[in-house]
This record gives structure tokens, sequence and C-alpha cells, in this order.
């Protein structure tokens, strides 16, 4: 069998900052591995095998949470949902280092962290194999020319749905008016169907700093969510 060719992709986000604590660099360096879902990247898995989410998770629905910045929502719901298996994607290495000091206290064992593109996850994962996801507040890349560089757009929501049991749900959340209208624009195009919409956030949020730092700016958050049909 011929191993398939990786497509060129551009990656346009940061992947790291400028300063890791010691701490971070030693949750990096003893407690990354551990957490990983399976062989994702390209390099340790050529053929794109799927990922045995049976063997992960032991059978448990699972969930994804897309660019999940410091860690707090994905976290909180891993000690808040011990009966699901959560898969966390970020390529910013300073929040996969976040994340991983939060894991240490919450003392969850039903969280896997890719510390990579989503999209590479994505390639992995089996069809119709997650129940709910989750964006929130993901890169407004505000500029026109760069909203071709936001998630919810073709080359995201394709794969998203493909991965998706159907009805499962998916969640975004933003303070960006025109991303508010980009994905109800183009997700409902994806093959999702609008469930809610408005400023009331979901029964089992927790306040981010993304989110925080939209209010301290006058900003108003807005919460999306959508089932597959």
């Amino acid at each position: 069998m011929t191993d398939p060719i990786r497509p060129h992709r551009n990656f346009y986000g940061r992947l790291k900052g400028k300063h890791l604590k010691d701490s971070q660099k030693g949750y990096l360096e003893e407690d990354l591995a551990a957490l990983s879902p399976g062989a994702v990247d390209w390099g340790a898995n050529p053929a794109r095998d799927d990922l045995d989410l049976e063997g992960l998770f032991g059978g448990k629905d699972v969930w994804l949470e897309v660019g999940f910045g410091g860690g707090e929502h994905v976290v909180h719901q891993a000690a808040s949902n011990p009966d699901v298996g959560i898969i966390g994607c970020e390529p910013y290495i300073n929040g996969v280092a976040m994340l991983l000091g939060k894991v240490r206290n919450a003392s969850v064992d039903n969280l896997r962290i890719y510390p990579g593109d989503v999209r590479d996850m994505f390639d992995v994962l089996p069809d119709a194999s997650v129940s709910k996801a989750f964006l929130l507040y993901p890169d407004p890349w505000p500029k026109a020319r760069h909203h071709r560089r936001r998630f919810v757009t073709p080359e995201h929501l394709g794969p998203l749905n493909r991965v998706l049991k159907a009805g499962a749900e998916f969640r975004v959340a933003t303070d960006i008016p025109d991303y508010v209208r980009q994905t109800l624009e183009e997700v409902p195009h994806a093959g999702f169907e609008l469930v809610a919409q408005g400023g009331e956030a979901w029964g089992d949020w927790i306040s981010t700093r993304y989110e925080q730092k939209a209010l301290r700016e006058d900003r108003t958050p807005h919460y999306l969510t959508f089932r597959k049909r």
C-alpha cells in the first residue's frame, strides 16, 4: 500500500511565545508524551492509520476541543465529565504547557493532548467518532483578506463534519461580530443546523482568559450551538 502524500498546509498562527517558565518546560518534558492520543504527526504515522479510540478511552464518547488556548475549558470539561474521553488540539506550545499544569492540579485521566494542527488530527480520527466539538474564541483574523484563514471555512468544516457523529453538537464562542456572521453563513452549508445563538453561555460553561479579556475590552461574547444533520 502506498502511503498518502501529505497535503501542503499553510499555518499562520503562533507556535511558541517568547518565554516558558522552568515549571512549564518540566510539564512538557515529563507529562506531554504520556497524554498523547497516539501517532498523529505525519512523521510518526505516514500511512494515516486511524487512532484507536476504543483503546484510548475504553468505549467512552469522545469530545474534541479545537484550539484550547490556556486549557481552562477543556480541563473543566474533563473533570466534570469523567465518563467522556476528550481530545484537545492546540499548536501554541505555551498554551499546551499551561494546560499540562492544570491537568496536574485537576488529576484528570480522560484527557489527551495533541500539540499541533487540528487538520492533522482530522486525518486520523475515524468517521463519525466524535460526539461533541468545541471552537472557543478562535483566532479572529480580523482583516478581510485573512478571513479564509478562519476555522469556519470548508477546509476545516468538511473534515469536522466527517468525524462527528450524526446529531453531534458543535459549539462556537466568539466576541467578534464578523466571526459570528461568517459562522452563521458557513457552518450550515457544511452540514449543520443552528440550534441556538445569543449572549447566554451554556449551562456547563466556564469562563476562559479570552472571554475575560473580551469583557474587559467591552466586547460582547456570542455563543452558537449547531447540530450535525
